[in-house]
């Protein structure tokens, strides 16, 4: 699996890359793992209702191909974005959704850090049951693209402007909040291995 570093990258540009990546590929191109942070925008999916959007201020919002309601993007996120040929990979949407939550589990255990799965809930959340992590995911000719988001650092004062994931209510967490102080570099450097390990072919 190609793994590539954006850094901090508009959004738009990066998901019609995404599209163009997965429409362009062929049986025998590589698994690519893309690590971005993006401005802030807020992104909402196919499923996505626009009342789920309370209060969006300056910050953009942009409809998007995938699955899901509606989430906010911004610096101190740390998105992995999973271009897999599933195919090839021998297993399904709902292993891939499963096997992207289990890196970002495995992620937290390394940093002492309980993060758990909620039945009918895409993500990851700490104990409290506040969200850690995103999942949204668009699947075309057996390829997956989008992946997951890492709330590392971020102003979770954002998430209070819309209904997180469709949710009223719903509390969202950070890493930063439960004693991580490394950079979102090292986090990505701690988090491509289980990444790497849990996307593999079944």
């Amino acid at each position: 699996m190609a793994v590539r570093l954006l850094g901090r990258a508009d959004y738009e540009p990066v998901w019609r890359a995404m599209q163009d990546f997965t429409r362009e590929r062929g049986p025998a191109t590589a698994d690519e793992l893309w690590f971005v942070e993006h401005p802030p925008v807020y992104t909402l999916g196919l499923a996505g209702r626009p009342e789920h959007v309370k209060d969006p201020g300056d910050t953009p919002v942009v409809r998007i191909d995938r699955g899901g309601q509606v989430t906010w993007h911004g610096p101190g996120q740390l998105i992995a974005y999973a271009l897999v040929d599933l195919h090839r990979a021998r297993y399904g949407v709902k292993s891939l959704v499963e096997r992207l939550e289990q890196s970002a589990i495995d992620l937290c255990a390394g940093y002492g850090i309980v993060a758990v799965r909620r039945e009918g809930m895409p993500g990851v959340y700490d104990e409290a049951g506040a969200k850690l992590a995103a999942i949204g995911l668009r699947i075309s000719r057996g390829c997956s693209y989008h992946g997951i988001a890492l709330n590392v650092d971020a102003d979770l004062a954002a998430f209070a402007r819309i209904d997180p994931c469709g949710y009223p209510g719903l509390a969202a967490a950070r890493l930063s909040d439960r004693g991580v102080r490394d950079s979102m570099d090292r986090v990505r450097e701690r988090w491509t291995p289980h990444l790497i390990d849990r996307l593999a072919p079944a």
